[in-house]
């Protein structure tokens, strides 16, 4: 499950301790919160995928266009999809698990 990923010069991270999104511009000896929203609930997993961050939370799959600032709803039924707890890239289709 990554919780670290590349975009271009910074590294975006979950920082599970504290249930942020934290960014850093110099190879990460230093991180910045970026996102501290409790509403998406507990961040999992994080995905690039095409031009947005998708994020695996405990409420459901979430999407952001603004390199992790904040997230859209994509999909939030885990009553009829069960858990999101993983996801993959396959070329052009989105696997979550």
């Amino acid at each position: 499950m990554p919780q670290l990923i590349n975009l271009g010069k910074e590294h975006i991270r979950i920082n599970t301790a504290k249930n942020t999104i934290e960014y850093s511009q110099n190879g990460g000896r230093s991180w910045v919160t970026r996102c501290n929203s409790t509403s998406y609930g507990s961040f999992i997993d994080l995905l690039p995928f095409g031009h947005e961050i998708l994020a695996c939370t405990s409420k459901g799959l979430y999407a952001s266009q603004n390199d992790g600032r904040s997230f859209s709803p994509r999909c939030t039924n885990t009553s009829s999809y069960g858990d999101f707890l993983n996801l993959q890239e396959n070329c052009n289709e989105l696997l979550a698990q």
